[in-house]
């Protein structure tokens, strides 16, 4: 198995993500060097923190035109967690409105509660229903708990590209996929045993054509 690179923009959560790849069989690299990005089998881009943020550290670092060339040109499987997932829609609201990657047909809006009793930011345990079949989720059935922290999520244009869904705040988009794009809203590294299914399934991504 090769390097998988976890992208280093200043956004956290980087050292839990490491462990859990490594748990997983794999071989991080926690980087912002073109080199290592480059020969990577495999990218993440976790993230805490706010959308405006995320993208003026990518755009600093040239991050953007990187991860684009690997994921696009060389069909590299990548990986968006939490915040590293808001980062592939077209615009984010957080922090005012702000480009992000554009890799998917969206906006990034803050979650709205739907009762009394619905707390923003979404802290903790919650479902994530699957809409359709995908390699991060073999052998994992749909409806399980995962882990969550956000105040603020990802609408598709394109229901094609949602993966799973939430039900809470009415529901939002927990999952995405577009071909070797991947993303989810939840944190695996922090979900225990499933958590790590869906990080070891991404690992696979690719290894056998």
């Amino acid at each position: 198995m090769g390097v998988t690179a976890i992208i280093d923009y200043g956004m956290g959560n980087l050292d839990s993500v490491a462990r859990a790849v490594e748990v997983c069989g794999g071989t991080p690299a926690v980087t912002r060097s073109k080199d290592d990005i480059g020969s990577a089998t495999h990218i993440i881009l976790p993230g805490v923190g706010s959308f405006s943020d995320g993208m003026s550290n990518m755009h600093a670092l040239s991050l953007p035109e990187m991860l684009k060339e690997q994921v696009f040109e060389k069909g590299i499987p990548f990986l968006g967690i939490c915040l590293g997932m808001q980062l592939l829609a077209a615009n984010g609201f957080e922090g005012g409105k702000t480009k992000g990657l554009g890799w998917l047909d969206g906006e990034v809006i803050r979650l709205e509660p739907d009762s009394k009793e619905t707390r923003i930011p979404h802290i903790g345990w919650n479902e994530v229903i699957f809409t359709g079949p995908n390699p991060l989720f073999g052998g994992i059935p749909s409806g399980k708990d995962f882990y969550f922290v956000h105040s603020y999520h990802l609408v598709c244009k394109k229901s094609e590209d949602i993966a799973a869904t939430t039900p809470y705040c009415g529901g939002f988009i927990s999952a995405v996929r577009r071909e070797n794009i991947y993303g989810v809203q939840f944190h695996p590294e922090k979900s225990q045993r499933l958590g790590l299914q869906v990080l070891r399934n991404f690992l696979e991504v690719g290894r056998s054509g």
